[in-house]
């Protein structure tokens, strides 16, 4: 079943954070593709709808065919040392989405 990631992230190191960004257009996109992931939205300023988004500047969600490579891709080594920067850059709260099974 497919699987999102929804991450919301409050950057208070751009520096470092800049550098992961860096790194993604680097190396983040070939890593990802190889467990199957797909970037759907990335979005530095969205716009409350409803309710209150605390502390938050950044929204990112993310597709992948089903929890196993999700998982797999968010403990992999290759990952891992490229988000070094992202953990250090940002506070991140992210969210695990099952998808809707269709016929």
């Amino acid at each position: 079943m497919t699987v999102y990631a929804l991450a919301q992230l409050r950057i208070h190191d751009r520096d470092r954070y800049n550098r992961y960004m860096h790194n993604f257009v680097a190396r983040f996109t070939e890593v990802f593709g190889k467990f199957g992931g797909k970037m759907l939205a990335a979005d530095d300023a969205p716009r409350v709808l409803e309710g209150e988004w605390w502390d938050r500047n950044k929204v990112v969600l993310m597709e992948f065919p089903d929890e196993a490579s999700l998982t797999a891709w968010a403990t992999s080594p290759e990952y891992n040392e490229i988000a070094a920067d992202r953990v250090a850059g940002a506070e991140a709260v992210v969210l695990l989405v099952k998808g809707i099974e269709r016929a």
